[in-house]
């Protein structure tokens, strides 16, 4: 419409310009979020950290970030520090040398500088074969998890006041799952009166202790936990010792007889008769 000179505008419906704000609003945040997304991820770039998103495994959705933590030592040229503790290959030790030295040293004797305590003063370093120390360290952990697979903790309950079955009856079910390479756990419950005398509690379990001493070690001594005292016990040996011991002994009560020397059976009472009592018999 134009009144005069001047070209005027119909005015818009009032929801047309909530829409158009609503947007402007949209835009503007995004563009925020995405300016400090960037200024985080500067910052974890000049930390030295890097996040990793980690997502959803079913419906791939991203609900946090994680930090990726790397577990290995530094070595060699990663290690950023003055001097160092130095450790030889044979575990004598050198004393504090500067880094530029052991590395030298390293080079030398065609070792890895390896940092096993950086949160020493100053940090220690000991000189191995980084590549050889991490294929031991995994034949040794493998062993580990074979001695301990399908370890389980079994949990035995006793009373302040037990009666003299019931202790021999749990003392045998204790002594049969630490035969088969199971860890117990033995708790007292006390009721009352009876959280006062917790050295009563600590003699029956130091009896039980003594009781298992042929087939356990104690891994835990016995501590207080509320109105319980608890004591974990560790068998002998792992589980797959017990089960290789168990199978051994199945074998051999399955151990077939020999019967390559072995007489043959009789088919009348005369084939068991004695010689000299058949030449009598025939002279008759």
């Amino acid at each position: 419409m134009v009144i005069g000179s001047l070209q005027v505008e119909h005015a818009s419906h009032p929801v047309d310009r909530r829409r158009r704000l609503f947007a402007s609003f949209e835009v503007n945040g995004f563009v925020r979020h995405f300016r400090r997304t960037l200024v985080c991820a500067s910052a974890c770039v000049t930390a030295g950290a890097f996040l990793v998103p980690a997502t959803d495994s079913i419906h791939g959705e991203t609900h946090r970030a994680q930090e990726l933590v790397i577990s290995e030592p530094r070595i060699n040229d990663r290690i950023r520090v003055p001097e160092v503790r130095l450790v030889g290959p044979g575990g004598e030790q050198v004393g504090v040398v500067p880094l530029k030295d052991a590395l030298r040293l390293a080079e030398d004797a065609e070792l890895d500088l390896v940092e096993v305590a950086p949160n020493a003063k100053p940090p220690v370093c000991k000189l191995m074969d980084y590549g050889k120390y991490k294929y031991e360290a995994a034949i040794k952990a493998r062993e580990s998890r074979k001695k301990q697979a399908n370890a389980v903790l079994k949990e035995i309950r006793f009373r302040l006041k037990i009666d003299t079955h019931d202790y021999e009856t749990k003392v045998g079910h204790a002594r049969r799952f630490l035969s088969g390479g199971d860890k117990v756990k033995a708790m007292i419950q006390f009721r009352g009166r009876e959280q006062q005398r917790p050295e009563m509690g600590v003699r029956l379990l130091e009896r039980l202790a003594a009781e298992l001493a042929e087939v356990s070690t104690v891994e835990s001594r016995p501590r207080q936990d509320g109105r319980n005292m608890v004591m974990v016990l560790a068998p002998l040996r792992g589980k797959a010792e017990a089960r290789r011991e168990q199978g051994a002994g199945g074998r051999k009560g399955r151990e077939r007889i020999d019967t390559t020397k072995a007489k043959p059976v009789t088919n009348s009472l005369a084939d068991a008769m004695p010689a000299e009592l058949k030449a009598q018999a025939s002279a008759e």
